[in-house]
């Protein structure tokens, strides 16, 4: 058997990033991927093919110039699950070329097969063509990302009723499509396909969607949502999913509701990968989603030398954290001091429009009785927005009273998951609201938003002052 002195299992953003780092340190690391191709769900069916999907849809339907040029512009007038299917080969084509050179380059080893633990330290490992090996590892870093979650009375049939990963399959574009579940896969591909000139219905158990993102935010989300025709059924729990004979798909909620579209997505939920693993032979357990335990300082589980990173060990789930989970996983695993990570970090959603979001939201600062201020801009507001004929969109900060500090910023519109990296920076460097008023943003910018929700938290901050000194006299 050959020893290594970390084993990562899954090539997904916290297994690369994993195994470079401890590579970068001078230690021997193994990376076992199952799928055909390095990159894991992440390269293949997650991040990077639902972004190219948005790109693509975006750029073909003309989306972004409707405001100048209306609601029927459109730069292809056709569009087919090929045009789609062409630009994400071409993506992913490049994004595997690049990983697999970051693991010569780092003399990373890496083997195509399945593992699963022989004990704490041995994983047995059936490799694509075939062979069985075993090897041996000082310590393991579970990578193995996650897989969608498919109750046993959905009838999945890869054509008409699928799942997530399914649907980048597809033949063709449906007309029509139900959603079912409205978490952040399902309203992605939802308001993407909308964007394609599908209609869509999402179906969601819960009264609204989206419950970590800022409550006026998503107030606004689903105001543009509605105001392009989707419907948005929350409350409502999907029964009973079918086939009919003439090729269509019905779905029968909770409430007795029946809706009918071309193709069902089913979107509720994702799964750990770590069925196959034999996890009871190294003494560890997965939760009833798949999920592992772990220290959210070290990402240790509660074997010591084994590490779990990435979506296995749940929210929130990103490729961005994943990618720092991983690295400071593999720092720990091999002995290297490692860091506390910044308190906040940013979340993005890749909708039609995006949001993203860092820091408390409004209802987390009245939770904590933080005497708060709000500062909002709308992008049309800006020269750039007009420039780019932007009608919705907006940026909003919160401010302590007491000192002034910024406590969240929230976004939704074009540029969000770019713009939010400011206020992630004034955040973690615990800067105010003086930061935004006394500093000169490039004209024209959307980033101007910044500017002008920061004088208008000054202005109102102002006026409390004023009012407060006036009592004080």
């Amino acid at each position: 058997m050959t020893q290594y002195d970390l084993i990562v299992i899954g090539s997904g953003p916290a297994g690369r990033r994993g195994a470079i780092q401890a590579a970068k340190l001078g230690k021997r690391v193994l990376v076992v991927e199952k799928g055909s191709r390095v990159g894991g769900v992440s390269v293949h069916t997650g991040t990077i093919p639902s972004k190219t999907l948005r790109e693509t849809a975006l750029n073909l339907t003309g989306w972004r110039e409707r405001g100048f040029y209306g609601r029927s512009y459109r730069v292809k007038q056709e569009i087919s699950s090929e045009d789609l299917r062409r630009r994400l080969l071409i993506t992913l084509d490049h994004e595997v070329d690049v990983l697999e050179h970051q693991f010569s380059r780092n003399r990373v080893h890496h083997i195509k097969g399945k593992a699963h633990f022989v004990d704490k330290n041995t994983l047995e490992i059936e490799k694509n063509d075939g062979e069985v090996m075993r090897v041996t590892g000082t310590s393991i870093l579970l990578a193995i990302g996650t897989k969608p979650f498919r109750p046993d009375n959905v009838p999945f049939d890869r054509e008409k009723i699928i799942d997530s990963d399914e649907l980048l399959e597809i033949k063709e574009i449906p007309r029509s499509m139900i959603v079912i579940g409205a978490g952040v896969i399902g309203i992605e591909y939802a308001t993407i396909y909308s964007a394609l000139d599908t209609s869509v219905t999402v179906v969601e158990p819960r009264a609204t969607m989206l419950d970590f993102i800022d409550r006026e935010i998503v107030e606004d989300f689903a105001y543009q949502l509605r105001d392009r025709n989707m419907k948005l059924l929350f409350g409502q729990s999907a029964d009973k999913i079918e086939r009919e004979p003439n090729g269509k798909c019905r779905v029968t909620l909770s409430n007795g509701r029946a809706v009918v579209a071309d193709m069902v997505l089913y979107a509720a939920g994702r799964m750990g990968a770590t069925a196959s693993l034999n996890l009871e032979a190294c003494g560890l357990a997965a939760d009833a989603r798949g999920r592992i335990k772990v220290n959210p300082d070290t990402f240790q589980t509660d074997v010591p030398n084994i590490y779990a990173a990435g979506d296995v060990v749940g929210f929130p789930s990103l490729a961005s954290t994943a990618m720092e989970q991983g690295r400071i996983a593999a720092r720990h695993a091999v002995g290297a001091p490692t860091s506390e990570p910044p308190q906040y970090f940013p979340y993005g959603i890749y909708s039609v429009p995006e949001i993203s979001t860092c820091g408390l939201t409004e209802e987390e600062v009245k939770t904590r009785h933080i005497p708060y201020e709000c500062g909002i801009a709308r992008l049309r507001e800006t020269s750039r927005g007009h420039i780019m004929g932007l009608d919705n969109g907006m940026l909003k900060m919160i401010f302590s009273l007491k000192t002034r500090r910024l406590l969240g910023v929230h976004i939704i519109g074009e540029g969000a998951t770019e713009l939010i990296h400011i206020g992630q920076a004034v955040l973690n460097l615990k800067g105010t609201v003086d930061y935004f008023v006394e500093n000169t943003f490039n004209y024209p910018t959307l980033a101007e938003a910044y500017k002008i929700a920061g004088l208008d938290a000054w202005n109102r901050m102002g006026e409390i002052d004023e009012r407060t000194a006036e009592a004080a006299q």
